[in-house]
């Protein structure tokens, strides 16, 4: 075979220092759209940003020339900085300090994409706390309770 084809998409979750509610109404949309542009600026196809005040969550599709790890790296050191950059008032902004990155079969792409742009209302009845630990319980992913949300 000649060409090396990859089929890698990842729904990144991960919150604000302390969860701390920094991703105010009149930022957000611009956040997002940076995060997008981030993701495509670094080869990788940015299927859908979303999330509340104090966490996102971003479906892409990665190239074969990423780790998962690098990727979600790119897309939090980028955006800090452009929050930095662009709103002087929020100095103090940062993300914590780990992630989580789920597998997502294609056949599940458009439940995902449905699953982040209903975040405002999923967070009306739940916390960022239990739906991230039960992203981890759905996700067979082992993790201490003690240590998750640091």
């Amino acid at each position: 075979m000649s060409h090396s084809y990859i089929s890698c998409h990842i729904h990144y979750v991960f919150s604000t220092k302390n969860r701390e509610p920094w991703i105010t109404e009149d930022i957000r949309e611009r956040l997002f759209r940076y995060m997008s542009g981030t993701a495509r600026k670094h080869t990788m196809a940015s299927l859908r940003v979303g999330g509340t005040e104090d966490h996102i969550h971003q479906l892409v599709s990665l190239p074969s020339t990423l780790s998962v790890a690098k990727a979600v790296q790119l897309i939090k050191g980028n955006a800090s900085k452009w929050i930095h950059d662009t709103f002087p008032q929020h100095q103090h902004f940062s993300w914590q300090e780990g992630y989580a990155g789920f597998s997502v079969s294609v056949s599940q792409l458009e439940r995902i994409i449905a699953y982040i742009d209903n975040q405002q209302e999923h967070h009306r009845f739940s916390s960022f706390e239990e739906e991230f630990l039960l992203l981890l319980k759905r996700h067979q992913t082992e993790y201490d309770e003690r240590y998750v949300f640091g």
